[in-house]
């Protein structure tokens, strides 16, 4: 069995920098990454000081790099996790692969949830030639490229009124298209529409375009509605079936809840990124809340309670 101060279970923005700081606080760290980034389609990645436009994969790689120079921590890739669980006072970990083979359980006083999100795109044959390249899900991160465009906001969810909203910041020329589902209703449609927001509630067919360049929207009516780029509204899910065992709390929508450093109401369970609670996603602020993650815990396996 292997032993460890803490396992990091994901290798993102959130997991490295986590792993970072605490390899700096001389903690004995290993890393467990599935290999599945959630942003895999992803070309560019912006709002990350010093990077913006940095591919998502490239920002991992130089992650990885500088924690090389850290004896203290391992970093194990493609190998899933499938169970968290304690025994007394020490956490275990079970990993699947070669990993398991190569290093057993793995025993650890604390774990550090970092393995982002899950998500579903609504269900349009051709929407994921387009998705990391000329549609995206993520305002703040990819707007700024596509301003004063015609654009699509393409979701089912109840909360696309209030994307639309944000969107158009950066358009003027927005088409909110519900995929004939009820995600607009009417009092929110009248405001989007008085405000210069088109809402379209026809089935849509699929998209058209070539070379990831999405050009028009295909309505299974027969119509086309042009556009020159969009967003779409994934529905997201938190994969903890890995800690099924802990029965960590979740709010309504499955997230993990944690405090604002990241505990959970498990005591030695901490989470960073996506995982948590959902707020901006963006890899700056999961790199952040990993390091916020990492300092808070060195306090606690110490015993030293601080305002954190």
């Amino acid at each position: 069995m292997t032993a460890v101060d803490v396992v990091v279970v994901g290798g993102g923005p959130a997991g490295l920098s986590a792993a970072l700081n605490l390899a700096r606080a001389r903690t004995s760290v290993l890393l467990v990454d599935a290999g599945r980034p959630r942003n895999s389609a992803t070309l560019r990645s912006h709002g990350f000081l010093t990077r913006d436009g940095i591919p998502p994969i490239e920002l991992r790689k130089l992650g990885r790099v500088e924690l090389e120079a850290y004896p203290d921590v391992r970093i194990v890739e493609r190998a899933p996790v499938t169970r968290v669980f304690r025994d007394e006072a020490d956490f275990v970990i079970t990993l699947g692969g070669r990993a398991a083979a190569a290093l057993g359980e793995v025993r650890t006083r604390a774990v550090v949830l970092a393995t982002g999100l899950r998500e579903t795109l609504p269900e349009i044959p051709s929407l994921r030639s387009f998705y990391g390249i000329t549609l995206f899900s993520c305002a703040a991160c990819d707007a700024w490229d596509l301003r004063d465009r015609p654009l699509a906001l393409i979701g089912e969810t109840p909360d696309l009124a209030s994307r639309a909203r944000l969107l158009a910041r950066w358009t003027p020329h927005l088409t909110v298209f519900t995929n004939g589902t009820a995600a607009v209703d009417a009092v929110d449609e009248a405001e989007l529409v008085a405000s210069g927001i088109t809402v379209d509630r026809r089935v849509i067919a699929d998209l058209e375009g070539e070379r990831g360049r999405v050009a028009a929207v295909r309505l299974a009516d027969g119509a086309r509605v042009e556009i020159d780029g969009g967003f779409v509204r994934p529905v997201w899910d938190a994969p903890l079936d890995v800690v099924a065992d802990l029965a960590p709390e979740r709010d309504a929508e499955g997230h993990l809840v944690t405090d604002r450093s990241g505990r959970t109401s498990v005591a030695g369970l901490y989470a960073a990124g996506d995982v948590a609670a959902p707020g901006p996603q963006q890899l700056i602020v999961a790199a952040g809340q990993g390091a916020r993650v990492a300092a808070v815990l060195v306090h606690d396996l110490v015993g030293v309670r601080t305002s954190h």
